[in-house]
């Protein structure tokens, strides 16, 4: 997989998180891994600051549930009016997660 096929396979995947629910960029990394060949949560977060705008980028966070950085108000609003379970500031992965294994 080419680097530009790797952003639009990130890119594509978190198009498909419902509404509610939310991906680690771990999770992201992992769910795409034996594909591309990469596994990084760096890179994937790379790519949603770089390229993220147009797919709903509020519903990727880090493993600890921690909104987008510099974004944490309209991610908090985004989830909140989708109806994503929050702890705090953070969204609740125990509850919220979804993989794409899981379908729609």
């Amino acid at each position: 997989m080419t680097p530009d096929e790797y952003v639009e396979a990130v890119l594509a995947l978190v198009e498909r998180i419902p509404p509610g629910r939310a991906m680690s960029y771990g999770a992201v990394a992992d769910a795409l891994a034996e594909r591309s060949g990469r596994a990084s949560p760096r890179l994937v977060g790379s790519i949603m600051a770089r390229h993220g705008g147009g797919v709903p980028w509020h519903r990727v966070v880090n493993a600890a549930g921690r909104l987008p950085p510099g974004h944490e108000r309209k991610a908090r609003e985004r989830l909140l009016a989708e109806g994503c379970p929050l702890r705090g500031d953070r969204v609740d992965l125990a509850a919220a997660s979804w993989s794409p294994d899981e379908g729609m």
